[in-house]
This record gives C-alpha cells, structure tokens and sequence, in this order.
C-alpha cells in the first residue's frame, strides 16, 4: 500500500499534538479520508513512519511570523524520510481560559513555544507571562483540567470546544497574515 496515495485507502497519520491541535487540523483539511494519529513529540511522529506504525507524518516546519520552525525542520532533514507534498495554512490563535474567568484574572498564558512566537505582542499588552509547553492543544487541555482562572492556554480555535474552555480573546496572533508551511512524509521506496 502507498501510503501517499488516496485511492488506495486509508492512512493513519502521524502527528505532533493533542487533538485540536493545528497540525491535527491541518491532517484533517489534507487528508480527511485518513486517521489522524497523535504524539505527543515532532520526533514520535516521525519515528511512527519509519517503524511502520504510520504511513505518513504530518510535520510544521516554518511560519511566516517567527520563520523556521527549528527543531521540527531539523528532524524532518535528518529523518530519511520522502516529502510528499507540502501546503500553507492559516494559524488563527485564541487565548482560553477556564470558564468564568476574565482577562483580568489572568496572570500566565501556556503554549507550544512556536505559538507564543507568533502572540508576543499580544501576551505582553495584556501582561501575561508566557509558560512553554508541548502543544498548543495540549495546553488548552491542561488548563481546563486545572480549573484555574488565572491559566489561560494559546491555542487553536476549536481546542476550546474540544475541552471546554472560555475564549477570551480571538486573534491573538501578531500578524494578519500568520501562515504554517506543514510537510507530509512517508517511509522512502526502496
């Protein structure tokens, strides 16, 4: 089977993040007919193509507001692995936080670290303090479990609805135009 190749079935594909995370999203766009498949790191996912596991990898290699994503883009160079194509897709990023909290109970924001990249303006003139985590999503998940008011999470959109977080804030993002350059991998032929 090819994994590349919709006609010939489905593929899981291997990817970065809890659910609701952007490459999570950007498997669904890309693939909708495909199993996404969540690791919790760049370098998991990967590895799930080369052991087999995963026929493709779904990987954010660069963005239009901080450039290179750098440890994926290393990774992704050093894998062995075949580009089989690549695609831009638009970052919108929220700020949630547990409901009935207000901005002004807010005192940290956590996210992936390319995310509060892409918000540093933002964070700052709300004066919160940004907190580096794995994952965009998995932040919003942590910060719903915690059901503390003064956590807020970064984060797509609909990771929100999936672990039911109050959006306080849409476009967070510093620029209009914030972009993510995705590659889908598979195992090389041959």
């Amino acid at each position: 089977m090819n994994a590349s190749d919709p006609s010939q079935g489905p593929a899981r594909v291997a990817y970065q993040g809890a659910p609701g995370a952007f490459s999570h999203a950007a498997c669904l766009a890309l693939r909708p007919w495909d199993e996404p498949v969540a690791f919790e790191t760049f370098d998991q996912a990967i590895n799930a193509v080369r052991s087999g596991e995963c026929g493709l990898a779904l990987i954010p290699v660069e963005n239009s507001t901080i450039g290179v994503v750098q440890p994926a883009a290393d990774l992704v160079a050093a894998s062995g692995l075949e580009v089989v194509t690549e695609v831009w897709r638009p970052i919108r990023l929220a700020l949630m936080a547990a409901p009935g909290a207000r901005l002004s109970d807010l005192k940290t924001a956590e996210s992936h670290p390319a995310a509060l990249g892409q918000c540093v303006k933002a964070l700052a003139d709300l004066g919160l303090e940004a907190r580096e985590v794995f994952d965009t999503a998995g932040a919003a998940r942590d910060v719903a479990e915690a059901k503390d008011r003064s956590r807020a999470a970064v984060a797509p959109p609909p990771a929100a609805e999936i672990y039911g977080l109050s959006i306080l804030r849409h476009d967070l993002q510093d620029s209009a135009d914030n972009r993510t350059r995705f590659v889908l991998l598979t195992a090389s032929e041959g």
